[in-house]
């Protein structure tokens, strides 16, 4: 796509409003969309830059210098990272700034420090160093900084996986299914999924499939009572609707009525009908205490910090700190208390979160463990392979973009005895 003045400037104007990161950098560029009415071919220059420009933040402020002004931080990725030459880029240019670019370009990054290579704050970097080596943290920054697939789960309840994979094809669309989940889809390009005829009739979903091994692992039963206990906008819930058959009786649980709000057009399109949304004020709601010792299955995606997430994400880490990690480590341990209390004994409980760092995953869990005796911890291994899920676990489920190409999980599987 050619770089015109006026592209540009819409760019520049998408990074201002984004880059002070005052709210999620997707949720702001949905409103910039809104505000400024412009063509489809410039939407998606805006969207790719942006998100390039957050994905490489730390190696084009330090290119940059003192004057990463948003200007310059565009024209800095689009000739390092967005495929156009300075000779594309010349037309646009003012003047002094093609030498400086010249510059830009020689910039090696082995020369970089640890964190502008992995593209992770200095302070995540001393983190992960209390569990991974310099060369673990370089090659998990380094897949955090490529896009994700598009991975769907097909609803069970409405489909099967070789039908809709048919009708993909038929309509010329690339797909193959995931490698370990039995009913999960990847799709090559980023599609409009949201009016294809597959969402709007139920029978797919948008999961990636890291997400999806979840619910493989807490394994419903069909006549079980269940609690998804941090529901959300339903993804996970729906997926436990169709293992359980659209039979026995699942609550959906979270403390936001916006979020339960979406489940509604999502629950209404999957053809379920077992699912009970349930609106609670905190983990110790009375609603939730009525429950306590009648549930079988219960899972607790618990709210974290979202760093695995950092391939759609990558303004997580700059909007997270050490003391936001120490603030959702305390609720952690209060959720998945909590959530414990509802369980029968010989039910199980799966607590997961889409972190990679052992204070919101192993830590919680270990702790939980010591304080409560009455239960478990089933290796998350066994349980896959009971499930004929062809993926090598051992005690936790822990997955990798550059192992498992899906987000980076935590999943714990207790079970009280």
């Amino acid at each position: 796509m050619l770089i015109t003045e006026y592209r540009l400037e819409i760019v520049i104007q998408a990074l201002r409003t984004i880059l002070p990161l005052a709210h999620p950098a997707d949720t702001t560029l949905r409103y910039f969309f809104k505000n400024e009415r412009i063509g489809s071919n410039e939407r998606e220059l805006v969207a790719e830059t942006v998100f390039g420009v957050l994905r490489h933040r730390l190696l084009l402020e330090h290119t940059c210098g003192e004057s990463h002004t948003p200007r310059r931080m565009a024209l800095a990725h689009l000739l390092r990272f967005g495929g156009y030459n300075l000779r594309e880029l010349e037309p646009v240019l003012k003047l002094g700034e093609k030498d400086w670019l010249a510059t830009v370009k020689a910039v090696k990054l082995d020369d970089m420090p640890l964190s502008v290579q992995a593209e992770l704050p200095e302070w995540l970097v001393e983190k992960m160093r209390a569990s991974y080596s310099d060369e673990d943290i370089l090659t998990i920054g380094k897949s955090m900084q490529q896009g994700a697939p598009l991975d769907i789960r097909v609803n069970t309840l409405l489909a099967k996986r070789e039908d809709v994979l048919q009708q993909l094809h038929d309509n010329k669309i690339e797909a193959t299914i995931t490698p370990y989940s039995p009913i999960g889809i990847r799709l090559k390009e980023k599609i409009p999924l949201n009016k294809d005829a597959l969402f709007t009739e139920g029978k797919v979903e948008v999961q990636d499939e890291g997400s999806q091994l979840l619910g493989f692992l807490l394994a419903p039963r069909r006549n079980d009572m269940v609690v998804d206990f941090c529901a959300g906008a339903g993804g996970k819930t729906l997926m436990l609707s169709a293992l359980m058959n659209s039979q026995g009786r699942l609550y959906a649980m979270d403390v936001s009525e916006k979020r339960l709000a979406n489940l509604k057009p999502r629950l209404k399109r999957s053809g379920a009908s077992n699912i009970q949304p349930m609106l609670i004020a905190h983990e110790n709601d009375l609603k939730v205490k009525r429950l306590a010792g009648k549930i079988d299955r219960v899972l607790v995606d618990a709210p974290c910090s979202g760093l695995g997430t950092l391939r759609r994400n990558p303004d997580l880490k700059f909007r997270q700190s050490p003391g936001s990690i120490e603030e959702l480590t305390v609720k952690q341990a209060a959720i998945l208390a909590s959530a414990s209390r509802l369980l029968k004994k010989g039910g199980r409980l799966v607590y997961a979160t889409c972190s990679i760092l052992p204070e919101e995953n192993q830590h919680i869990v270990r702790a939980f463990l010591a304080a409560h005796p009455d239960f478990v911890l089933r290796p998350a291994g066994e349980v896959l392979q009971q499930q004929k899920i062809p993926l090598e676990a051992l005690d936790y489920l822990e997955l990798r973009p550059h192992i498992h190409k899906t987000d980076g999980f935590f999943a714990a599987v207790l079970e009280r005895i």
